[in-house]
């Protein structure tokens, strides 16, 4: 399905994670611009890749689920995202450098 463009998803947890970072950046760093900016570039970053997803290596495989994970880096921070049929499903916004485990728990937030 290369060229077309996939339906996007965004998982709560995604949403969540990438209003924390953007709030860090706006008000404990007391940069708003920058955060605006993080926020204009992760958007146009998942526009891009949903017109072909499954093209980049996948960065891994949950054990539990099978879904293949793939990764859009954005600056310092690391968008994951499986593809599911038609459907682009982006899951968790994080710090590149985090030691934060991908899979938290096997149950995703809808």
């Amino acid at each position: 399905m290369l060229g077309d463009v996939y339906t996007v998803k965004y998982l709560e947890t995604f949403r969540r994670e990438l209003d924390e970072a953007a709030d860090y950046i706006a008000f404990e760093l007391e940069n708003v611009a920058a955060a605006d900016k993080l926020l204009a570039d992760v958007e146009a970053a998942i526009e891009r890749t949903a017109t072909a997803p499954t093209v980049t290596k996948p960065y891994g495989t949950d054990t539990a689920t099978g879904d293949v994970y793939y990764r859009i880096g954005v600056r310092n921070f690391s968008i994951f995202y499986v593809v599911i049929g038609s459907v682009m499903e982006v899951r968790w916004f994080r710090y590149s450098p985090s030691q934060q485990p991908l899979v938290e728990n096997p149950t995703y937030e809808a």
